[in-house]
């Protein structure tokens, strides 16, 4: 709806409308997170998962998408070590917007605050260009306008922005052959709370619960499947 009213003609009033709508979702994303504040099922988790190893995070685009024979060996050896770990998968739906409803699940405990989610993304990567820039293998404006599109898949460079925009440590456990856990920290502080997520290599992602305290709750559309 943003984009629509930015793109309109004559547009102070659409602007005004869209700052409006803007003021209105930070301030129900605000009373939400109020109401989580005593929330700590993920920093049980942390505390459980302490001895992962993790690798340095180096911000980066999507890779290619995996033919259907390895995507199916990779969920299998995701899942597998989910299951070692205790772990489940609460499933985001598969419209291309799947990182961002994670971290709006994990955020926020509602994946339909993606939008939300991803405004906030694209505001740290254009507010703090030299961050981000020299892992965007594109001109920078593109880029921006490609990511600011539902339905436009996250990478690694968005989910550093997300951990920088919303003070986080994302946690991830990954189906990357070499590399089961990989922690992404805020560039320039300390993070004030933990994301968890699963990512299905070029893929998928979802959001991560202990096994057992996985909300229930049913996707509106069909979640991503082979």
């Amino acid at each position: 709806m943003n984009e629509i009213m930015r793109n309109a003609s004559g547009s102070s009033s659409s602007s005004l409308n869209s700052s409006i709508q803007d003021t209105e979702d930070d301030q129900t994303i605000a009373n939400i997170l109020a109401e989580e504040e005593n929330h700590n099922s993920n920093n049980m988790l942390g505390k459980r998962l302490s001895h992962l190893d993790s690798i340095p995070h180096t911000p980066r685009i999507n890779g290619e998408i995996p033919d259907v024979n390895d995507a199916t060996l990779d969920h299998e050896r995701l899942s597998e070590r989910l299951a070692t770990y205790g772990l489940a998968e609460l499933q985001m739906e598969g419209d291309g917007n799947c990182q961002f409803r994670a971290l709006a699940d994990q955020l926020f405990r509602n994946p339909d605050y993606h939008k939300h989610v991803r405004r906030q993304v694209i505001k740290q990567l254009k507010h703090h260009k030299k961050l981000y820039e020299g892992h965007v293998p594109m001109k920078y404006k593109s880029y921006l306008k490609k990511m600011k599109k539902s339905g436009e898949w996250g990478d690694h460079v968005t989910l550093q922005a997300a951990a920088d925009r919303f003070d986080a440590k994302i946690c991830l456990v990954t189906s990357f052959r070499d590399t089961c856990y990989i922690e992404i920290l805020p560039t320039d502080k300390s993070p004030t709370r933990e994301l968890w997520l699963s990512f299905w290599s070029e893929v998928h992602y979802n959001s991560l619960y202990s096994s057992g305290d996985v909300p229930s709750r049913v996707p509106r559309k069909k979640y991503w499947l082979f």
